[in-house]
């Protein structure tokens, strides 16, 4: 191939002196087609065919190629043919007598046509993308799985992330709802996957039928959804860059945190921090083009939702209702009823008619009891025998002064002494533990051994007043002067003693 200077000369001497063709090949030495060509081009063209090229030793395998490239599309990543397995097949199963190479380059030329093109996108101002990312973390001195909600807005790439223990509708609902909180306003709409979270159906038409949860979450804050096409990650990228970017930089290396919201709090100022960082080939930080988008947002309601799930259970002849497979006390006067459970993210309340009746701390376990012996106490004073052996009671963690009180008790009251005890630990259904502690403590000093001495200083420490009537507090009441009674004091009471 002649260099570009040649064909230059060549073409100046023709095109513009206005010799000959003939004259350019004598001149310079060359053939009168190579002239020709010079002529007609302005660079050298590169060798070009004149007829297509076949693949006569593939000839009728072809299809084969095709038909197994399709198939692997839906086999898993790692178990697709390779060019070389495929070669393979073709000489043991069909007697192909070709070469590795002709195979291959068909097969590189065949997956070429298979891979997906993509439409670059506009991303407007006022919008957002949401999805769940899954990572490793130390909370609390134990190593387990962590799930992150992010909220990317792609026209400014401003981060929003949470982390969770488990990957449910409340923790999809409490994502938004911080999300919205951490930005100040509601983005005009939010793209997702199809997460069943979200999504209770796939009509044909490609309409989505809504859970209720999401349903209500919508409602509240009034913001258009909008869904990817299914298995197609690729729909909503952005926030799918934003999952990996925090896998590699928020979450790298592993995280260490006393709890759930101290790497929350880490999280949320990552977030702050990424704000004043650059992205993509933008000239503007991610702050200063969050501006616009804020702007298009639209205004918090009054109050933010409750984001909980909702479920209506029924309390069962142990005073237990049942949510995820674990089970949560209520007060024995509940068995048997209709419950509301609402779930959140730390916490599992209970209501009946409207009123609250228990709270207590989420477990993410499985098969799990959560009670709180507060809610037995009534029924064991009727059931004393049962004290010993109640599962609320066991591992309650109650101070050394308790133990104390029983065994005096008992030793002066025998059975009675311990139906006594459950009396005042009921104490603790109306009055904080630390004071009922107090009280008793102080009983025992006293050697005011029982439930009314107890529960009258209890009542004292909680209005601020001494146990004990002081009437240096009362000095408009009249003083008394009472002697000690001594046995002479007696005598006037024996006829014809009197004095």
């Amino acid at each position: 191939m002649f260099a570009v200077e040649v064909y230059a000369s060549v073409r100046r001497f023709v095109h513009l002196e206005g010799n000959s063709q003939r004259e350019a090949a004598k001149v310079f030495g060359l053939s009168r087609d190579t002239v020709s060509k010079m002529c007609r081009f302005s660079v050298p063209p590169g060798y070009t065919r004149t007829k297509p090229v076949g693949k006569p030793k593939l000839g009728t395998l072809l299809p084969m190629i095709d038909a197994i490239l399709e198939a692997d599309r839906m086999a898993p990543v790692k178990q697709r043919h390779t060019a070389k397995r495929i070669f393979e097949r073709l000489r043991d199963e069909y007697g192909y007598g070709g070469g590795l190479t002709v195979v291959k380059d068909y097969v590189r030329i065949a997956r070429g046509r298979q891979r997906e093109t993509f439409v670059p996108l506009a991303h407007p101002p006022g919008h957002a993308q949401a999805d769940f990312g899954e990572a490793i973390g130390v909370i609390g001195g134990v190593r387990q799985k962590i799930h992150f909600f992010c909220m990317d807005l792609p026209h400014s790439d401003a981060p929003f992330v949470k982390a969770y223990p488990a990957e449910t509708t409340e923790a999809f609902l409490d994502g938004h709802v911080s999300a919205f909180d951490f930005f100040g306003k509601v983005p005009l709409s939010i793209l997702y996957d199809n997460t069943t979270l979200a999504v209770a159906k796939i009509c044909g038409d490609g309409r989505r039928e809504r859970n209720r949860a999401f349903t209500e979450l919508q409602s509240h804050y009034l913001f258009a959804d909008r869904f990817g096409r299914p298995g197609k990650g690729n729909d909503k990228g952005k926030v799918e860059g934003l999952v990996k970017y925090v896998r590699s930089n928020f979450m790298t290396p592993i995280p260490h945190a006393a709890s759930f919201d101290d790497l929350n709090a880490m999280l949320a100022e990552r977030c702050r921090r990424r704000q004043g960082e650059r992205a993509g080939r933008h000239n503007e930080t991610i702050g200063e083009r969050l501006v616009a988008d804020l702007a298009a947002f639209k205004d918090l309601p009054a109050t933010p939702l409750e984001p909980c799930e909702k479920r209506i259970a029924r309390v069962s002849s142990t005073s237990l209702v049942r949510y995820r497979c674990n089970d949560y006390s209520v007060p024995t006067t509940y068995g048997f009823r209709d419950v509301l459970v609402k779930a959140f993210v730390d916490e599992v309340v209970i209501l009946c008619g409207g009123e609250e009746i228990a709270r207590h701390r989420r477990d993410y376990r499985t098969g799990t009891f959560v009670f709180d012996p507060l809610h037995y106490l009534a029924l064991i004073e009727t059931k004393p025998n049962a004290l010993d052996q109640a599962a609320p009671l066991q591992g309650w963690d109650l101070p050394e002064a308790f133990q104390h009180l029983r065994h005096l008790l008992e030793a002066r009251m025998g059975n009675r002494g311990k139906r006594e005890f459950i009396q005042v630990l009921r104490l603790m259904e109306t009055i904080p533990m630390p004071i009922v502690t107090d009280a008793v403590t102080e009983a025992i000093r006293l050697g005011a051994i029982g439930f009314d001495a107890i529960k009258l200083i209890a009542l004292a420490r909680i209005e601020h007043r001494p146990a004990r009537l002081d009437l240096a507090a009362y000095p408009h009441l009249p003083k008394m002067d009472v002697r000690t009674t001594a046995a002479a004091d007696y005598a006037v009471l024996i006829p014809g003693r009197a004095a």
